[in-house]
């Protein structure tokens, strides 16, 4: 076996189950398995309205689709089934999640309180250029707007909350907020909110984003609590529309009603 070089350290065995050190290192899926594969194609179409609730999911036509057995498939959809975004019942299949009403209330009341601190750090800690940035991206929705492109919209509309999480230093908390909205985007989605609708949010966002330039935290609070209020008074009335879409386990207008910031 070969000396070591002159001057150079020979490096000391890690001993047996010590613990880690250096950069975190996490487990996590590799996102390249065919039930990886399954799970985040079904995953999107569901949180895209593709699949709409109450959608037959056939394992068998999935199987074939993908050329593969059951088994990664069944993997696929138990996952799903614990994100509650598929519903199975007995003797009669699996089917797409209706949205819970239960679970609307709740993520609103995360949402507005978590964007209230990153509205208040965006105007602490965020330059020029990330104002900018966020002008850009209202431009993009207008944009979207014109094309009569929802999914762009929707896109750039999530941007643009997460361009403020970053101004302010806490990207973070925008990933702990899709965590908690994902039955609101579905909604959102579900809703199809007329033009007219859509072309008041970018206003919303304009005058969001002018407080905040202002160093205004009042006024800019005030401009995103307005603008999420808006989602419940939707709500409300698309619930009664197509109540197929929805688990009726609460009565929504109370929870809202009975909310901090009903008060």
């Amino acid at each position: 076996m070969p000396k070591p070089s002159a001057g150079k350290t020979k490096r000391k065995p890690r001993a047996q189950n010590a613990p880690p050190t250096g950069p975190g290192r996490y487990a996590g899926r590799s996102g390249t398995s065919i039930a990886d594969i399954i799970h985040d194609a079904l995953r999107a179409a569901i949180l895209t309205t593709e699949l709409v609730p109450g959608t037959l999911i056939s394992e068998t036509e999935l199987a074939k689709k993908h050329g593969v057995s059951r088994t990664p498939v069944r993997e696929a959809v138990l996952r799903l089934s614990e994100e509650k975004l598929v519903e199975v019942a007995p003797k009669s299949g699996t089917f797409v999640a209706r949205i819970p009403l239960s679970a609307l209330p709740e993520a609103l009341l995360v949402r507005q309180a978590l964007e209230e601190v990153t509205v208040k750090a965006a105007i602490k800690f965020g330059q020029p250029s990330d104002f900018l940035a966020l002008e850009a991206l209202i431009e993009k929705q207008q944009e979207a707007i014109d094309r009569g492109d929802r999914q762009a919209l929707h896109d750039a509309d999530d941007a643009f909350h997460a361009g403020i999480a970053a101004a302010g230093g806490y990207s973070g908390i925008w990933e702990l907020i899709t965590q908690v909205k994902v039955h609101v985007d579905r909604y959102r989605r579900l809703a199809m909110l007329d033009m007219e609708r859509l072309g008041s949010v970018i206003e919303e966002h304009r005058t969001l984003l002018q407080a905040m330039r202002a160093g205004d935290v009042g006024a800019a609070v005030g401009a995103m609590a307005l603008h999420l209020d808006k989602l419940r008074t939707d709500m409300s009335h698309f619930k009664s529309v197509k109540p197929e879409f929805f688990i009726h386990d609460v009565d929504l207008l109370e929870q809202f009603q009975r909310a901090p910031w009903s008060a």
